[in-house]
């Protein structure tokens, strides 16, 4: 899929400010089965502090939180700092109207997930953007 990619101005400091100060991370694509990479990654924001908002059309509850049907439910519940992206790239065009609605401070695309329209999009709107890059990874790298 690609290399890693940051995206936006002066963004390699400044996720990294994101990731320092962020409390709550909306997770789209969130899968209740804990064998699914978007499982770890939401456990391990747990165990690093973040709040996990998960957000999937199934419901019910992931990780012990309540999961919203779309990003703007979840914002509904509280102000949203990151928006992580586990769904396929095809699909992240589709997000864009929704992620600017929440307005975050980031939106992270992960592993094999990257979309230059939605990217482009995303930064006019001034929130700055990761693709194809693992958030869990990133914020081990910080040693946060």
């Amino acid at each position: 899929m690609g290399r890693a990619e940051t995206r936006n101005i002066g963004s390699v400091d400044a996720v990294a400010e994101v990731l320092r100060t962020a409390q709550r991370i909306a997770i789209v694509g969130l899968s209740p089965k804990p064998w699914r990479p978007s499982h770890g990654v939401a456990r391990y924001l747990q165990e690093a502090g973040y709040v996990v908002v998960p957000v999937h059309p199934a419901g019910g509850v992931t990780l012990g939180e309540p999961v919203h049907d779309t990003l703007e439910s979840a914002r509904d519940a509280g102000p949203i700092d990151i928006v992580n992206i586990f769904r396929r790239s095809a699909a992240v065009g589709d997000l864009v109207d929704a992620c600017v609605a929440v307005t975050p401070r980031l939106v992270w695309m992960q592993v094999g997930v990257s979309h230059a329209d939605a990217a482009r999009r995303l930064e006019e709107a001034d929130i700055l953007v990761v693709m194809n890059r693992c958030i869990a990874v990133a914020h081990q790298r910080l040693g946060e």
